[in-house]
């Protein structure tokens, strides 16, 4: 079989063009595909490439129904995608291609888990949404953790911080709601307004006596603390990939929570604030004006600061909650992050001697836990030496 055709949506965007930097720099030539002929052929020849350009609606099932092959490897950052990713996600399981998005939204990853796994089988496609800073770094984190802790693990909890370099002790440094600020994009921000508006979800046993599962649950309804190199740290609960990630690759699992604590001292006011504004998103036009709020942010052009730095740190747990191990890794800025993540997924895919799992997957059951492990530190993102 030849080396697959890699197919690049979004490259104009902030992302988008990280992700085709780090596919340029590994000799590849991808298709950029989008509305904008001229903008994707002004980009490439920003970057010196001489690169195929195809103009397409990625919202159009038709579209993207007649671009893509068996053999493609898909590469999709264009989002909110909700509105925009679905027509793009479902047109490469149906074609067979392999296909990796940017996304942040847990609610999209979860219905692309669940919505497409047997299309995506049936034709020998392997779906990998969300494999980013959102949600590689958990799931890898906690599937370390839960090796690590061995048969007796039935829980485990991630959680998501930032740092900055040069702040002394990155491990050491805890983020401010400045920080979540100033280290992220408009974009970034725009889907965290946007996602308090979503129904949220949580991997666990409903009551006593049932088998864990995926279940409905607000975005915030909880706050987790997470103790690392002699520092406290508070996150919220927020949909993710690892819900059903994790117990793919560990079905023993009772409990799988994650966190995002970009905002430091400010996690709880920020939770509270969600649940007091939980009765009125129940409607939909509530929701919708908050949307439409979540695009006008102010900040909307600026790009992050440029010391940004990540943690991630996974607690496997028994079943009455005792800790049995602690994994975290520390890697570059979200974005660098994830425009390295995307670029080494989609190398790996096209490749004609590699073998990916078909179906709708979490990463680490697409790629292997060890393959994904080296993929990550390829990315800069390692295990952390707290001492």
């Amino acid at each position: 079989m030849d080396r697959r055709r890699i197919v690049l949506l979004g490259a104009t965007g902030y992302t988008g063009q990280r992700v085709l930097r780090e596919l340029l720099a590994r000799d590849e030539k991808p298709t950029l595909a989008g509305r904008n002929r001229a903008r994707m052929s002004a980009l490439a020849d920003r970057f010196q490439a001489d690169l195929p350009v195809a103009e397409v609606d990625v919202t159009s099932p038709a579209d993207m129904a007649r671009l893509l092959e068996p053999s493609d490897v898909v590469v999709s950052t264009v989002g909110p995608f909700m509105r925009l990713g679905t027509a793009t996600v479902t047109a490469a399981a149906r074609a067979g291609a392999h296909y990796f998005d940017s996304t942040g939204e847990g609610t999209f990853a979860r219905r692309v888990l669940r919505e497409l796994d047997s299309v995506a089988a049936g034709r020998g496609a392997t779906l990998v949404p969300a494999f980013g800073y959102d949600y590689v770094p958990g799931n890898l984190a906690g599937a370390l953790a839960l090796t690590r802790a061995g048969e007796r693990a039935r829980r485990v909890e991630v959680g998501y911080f930032i740092t900055r370099s040069g702040r002394g002790d990155e491990l050491r440094y805890r983020s401010t709601l400045r920080d979540g600020y100033t280290l992220t994009t408009g974009g970034t921000r725009q889907t965290l307004v946007g996602g308090a508006a979503e129904t949220g979800f949580a991997y666990r046993r409903p009551r006593p006596g049932v088998r864990a599962r995926v279940v409905e649950e607000r975005v915030g309804k909880r706050v987790r603390t997470f103790r690392y190199a002699g520092v406290n740290r508070t996150a919220m609960t927020v949909p993710g990939s690892e819900h059903l990630g994790l117990p793919e690759v560990f079905p023993q699992l009772e409990s799988v929570e994650v966190g995002l604590g970009w905002f430091g001292r400010w996690t709880r006011p920020v939770q509270i604030a969600s649940t007091l504004q939980a009765p009125l998103l129940r409607s939909a036009k509530v929701r919708a004006a908050l949307t439409r709020l979540s695009e006008r942010l102010p900040g909307s052009q600026r790009e992050p600061d440029s010391d940004g730095r990540s943690l991630v740190i996974a607690v496997a747990r028994d079943g009455s909650g005792r800790p049995l191990a602690t994994t975290a890794l520390t890697g570059p800025d979200p974005y660098e992050m994830t425009g390295s993540l995307l670029a080494w997924a989609a190398v790996q895919a096209a490749a004609p001697d590699v073998e990916l799992k078909p179906g709708a997957h979490g990463p680490v059951a697409a790629f292997g836990l060890e393959t994904l492990r080296l993929g990550a530190a390829e990315a800069g993102l390692n295990e952390a030496d707290k001492t």
